[in-house]
């Protein structure tokens, strides 16, 4: 369990940020997506406050994996059609960009619906925007197709990390995963964003 990335697999950190914030992502969406269902009630409200603190979560995780990017090496990229190598850079563009707008704008949502914003009932964060009905409306519809926009993403990111390790046969996909570690013998394996 390295520390540090180095040319065969992701570090420890990196892969923990990258799954740790996929799972938080897609469940704290899909718990969200379930309690918009749910009849008004003291329980939903507190459902709310929950997805909500998560989602901070998430933007405070992203924050430090950015740190921790600045500070880590990268394993290097393989060789690939120039047309891959800028997809696969404007997916994670994308995907970043999203997991910022995502919290950022549930934040803003719950500021111009006029609530309180508390990070699991610990302490109250400053409202992004003044209440405003109209503009709460808009950043709710905003927040949610984002979220679909960002399920749209995942799309070729998971396609391309499946067809490195069906297709392609390299380590792409296998440093990513939590234990996973490049094959003996493998040729440099591409890079993948954490």
């Amino acid at each position: 369990m390295p520390l540090r990335s180095d040319h065969t697999r992701w570090s420890t950190p990196a892969k923990t940020f990258h799954w740790v914030m996929a799972l938080l992502i897609l469940g704290n969406g899909a718990f969200a997506l379930w309690m918009d269902g749910l009849k008004p009630s003291l329980q939903k409200i507190n459902m709310f406050a929950l997805h909500k603190s998560i989602g901070l979560t998430v933007l405070a995780l992203f924050l430090l994996r950015v740190l921790w990017r600045a500070i880590d090496r990268r394993p290097p990229h393989a060789p690939a059609p120039r047309w891959q190598a800028l997809a696969a850079s404007a997916v994670h563009g994308f995907l970043y960009l999203l997991i910022v707008a995502l919290p950022l704008t549930g934040w803003a949502f719950n500021s111009a619906h006029g609530y309180p914003l508390q990070y699991f009932k610990q302490f109250n964060l400053p409202a992004l925007v003044e209440k405003n009905d109209t503009l709460s409306q808009v950043l709710g519809n905003v927040h949610e197709y984002l979220f679909w926009f960002l399920l749209l993403v995942l799309v070729p990111h998971i396609a391309g990390a499946l067809k490195h390790h069906i297709v392609d046969r390299d380590d792409t996909l296998r440093r990513m995963l939590p234990f996973g570690r490049a094959k003996q013998g493998s040729p440099t394996p591409p890079g993948d964003t954490p």
